[in-house]
């Protein structure tokens, strides 16, 4: 036995496995040795340890450390033994027991090469004998090598469990069905009761679930400032807790709410290739007691492949909802093709011609034709604040509320009041639109007309003099009982009305200038020659060569109406 020197270490060389030891410490190890089950993972094999050397060997207490690439951290440990030590193990790994408080406490390697291998540390109530140190020493032999061949067998095991796993995952491009087999997977292998994977939404930041094994079809949204799995998806550090009660970040109002009671909780998060937090694993209340180190080394190993199958299946869920979304636009730009006149009616003495050209699939220009009796047509177009569906959606309720107006209200002061008070109420005042409505009757060849808030309609007469029609009020749709003003013109032979939505004026070249009303009436005043559909046509091209390189496009309408 080395020298006793109470709170210091003593180094002697390891004696050779059985040297000195009788038949009483064979039978004692044999014993001991047959309370180990090699059979069992690593870290249950190194319970069993600790658990047959206080239990079995003369101690009272006993503690396995690892050390891995030089860094010690606690295995197992079990009966009463000091605070842990990390300096201990790294004294002992190098092969050479160590001896503390005058040999009741003892440390030494079980196998390794001084960097990695396995610790045993001992203590006793009184200074640990030879007999049990002996015994102690060819247990610990037998002991480690029993643990690095179990290690090795579960690393075998365990890689077959990946390519296994890796195998389910790449199985269903399906996001729900993938969760499942993630939460079954992770469940069984850390013999888990439960388990939830979150999926990170980074633009409202929050974690949701789209399944929990055991849950049902409970959906958790929960914002990433709250509970343990939001502190995870934020730091990206795994947290394995005993008692998630003891933990400040655990947020209980989640187990009331579904009448569960979490005891153990792991939780690590999901990265994909460019270390971007994805998701959340989080599993809760392992069945035997705590989820282990070895737990969470096989999900961690198991997480680079959840990352890139959560992620395709993302890509595919995205993809099929892209695809939904492109026939509902395709059909919403169908019907909204069929609320815009298919072609401009005939009016005798007068030449009609209309473009509309939406930037997206569906838009919020709107333009419309009404005939009121034998000689009178009304004529609209409006351009709806924004693009997309919602503006559709609302242009589709302007041109049934007019339709419903023209009937049985004459003035067009009042039409275009009515249409305010209407579009505000149904908008709540989150859309609004410019308007302009004129009323055309052609056998005496007069326009009246009110402009809210539209771009000006022109007037190109036969000489080239122009007029623009700025008559009305303000926009549609903020304020009610907005009131508006009527304007009044004749029309002679030559003249050439032109009207647009702001997608013509507004166009821009690559230097950001823009088109202009200024640039459609000289176009208008050169082609006022030609007939209607060309004119419509050249400016169209002009407006196209214009702006080609700019930086954005609008939903564009155009109508020019010559006099004859």
């Amino acid at each position: 036995m080395p020298e006793k020197r109470s709170g210091r270490p003593t180094r002697s060389r390891t004696p050779a496995a059985g040297r000195g030891a009788g038949t009483p410490v064979f039978a004692a190890l044999e014993k001991a040795l047959s309370g180990l089950k090699a059979e069992v993972d690593p870290s249950e094999l190194a319970r069993s340890v600790v658990d047959v050397a206080t239990s079995q060997l003369g101690v009272e207490g006993a503690r396995l450390w690892r050390l891995t690439q030089g860094m010690p951290s606690v295995w197992q440990e079990a009966g009463e033994l000091p605070q842990p030590d990390a300096q201990l193990p790294e004294q002992a790994a190098s092969g050479h027991r160590v001896a503390l408080d005058g040999g009741t406490h003892i440390a030494f390697s079980l196998g390794g090469d001084g960097r990695s291998g396995i610790v045993l540390e001992a203590h006793g109530a009184k200074p640990i004998s030879r007999h049990t140190l002996q015994l102690l020493e060819l247990f610990g032999h037998y002991a480690g090598v029993a643990l690095s061949s179990t290690e090795r067998r579960h690393a075998v095991e365990e890689l077959q469990s990946v390519v296994e796993a890796t195998k389910q995952l790449n199985s269903t491009l399906d996001l729900g069905e993938l969760i499942n087999i993630i939460l079954q997977i992770a469940t069984r292998q850390a013999g888990a009761e439960r388990g939830t994977v979150f999926l990170v939404d980074r633009e409202s930041d929050e974690i949701w679930s789209l399944v929990g094994l055991g849950l049902g079809q409970h959906e958790i949204r929960l914002p990433t400032t709250k509970g343990i799995a939001g502190w995870v998806a934020r730091h990206g550090e795994t947290v394995n807790l005993r008692d998630v009660y003891q933990d400040p970040r655990f947020e209980a109002d989640v187990d009331r709410r579904l009448g569960f009671r979490t005891r153990s909780l792991l939780c690590l998060p999901i990265r994909n290739k460019d270390n971007e937090i994805i998701g959340v694993l989080q599993l809760l209340n392992q069945k035997s007691g705590v989820f282990t180190t070895a737990d969470e080394n096989f999900l961690r190993t198991l997480s680079d492949h959840v990352a890139l199958a959560l992620e395709n299946a993302q890509l595919h869920r995205d993809l099929l909802a892209k695809q939904r979304m492109e026939r509902d636009l395709a059909l919403a730009r169908s019907i909204q093709s069929g609320l815009l006149p298919e072609h401009p009616p005939a009016i005798p003495g007068f030449q009609l011609s209309v473009s509309h050209r939406p930037s997206q699939m569906v838009g919020g220009d709107y333009y419309d034709f009404v005939e009121l009796g034998e000689s009178n047509l009304l004529t609209v177009v409006a351009d709806v604040e924004g693009k997309g569906v919602a503006s559709a959606l609302v242009m589709a309720n302007l041109q049934a509320t007019l339709r419903a107006l023209v009937k049985h209200v004459h003035a067009l002061e009042r039409i275009v009041g009515s249409v305010n008070d209407m579009i505000l109420t149904d908008t709540r005042g989150r859309k609004f639109m410019s308007m302009f409505v004129g009323l055309l009757d052609h056998q005496n060849r007069s326009f009246h007309y009110v402009n809210a808030g539209h771009v000006p309609p022109a007037v190109v007469r036969a000489n080239g003099e122009a007029l623009q029609l700025k008559e009305g009020g303000m926009v549609v749709g903020i304020f009610p009982g907005m009131p508006y003003e009527r304007g009044y013109l004749r029309l002679e032979p030559g003249d050439i009305f032109v009207a647009c939505t702001d997608g013509i004026t507004e166009a821009m070249d690559i230097q950001e200038n823009e088109y202009g009303l200024e640039r459609l009436i000289e176009a208008v005043r050169r082609e006022r020659h030609l007939p209607a559909d060309e004119i419509v046509q050249n400016i169209l091209t002009e407006v196209d060569r214009f702006s080609r390189g700019g930086p954005h496009e609008d939903d564009r309408v155009l109508i020019v109406l010559k006099v004859e």
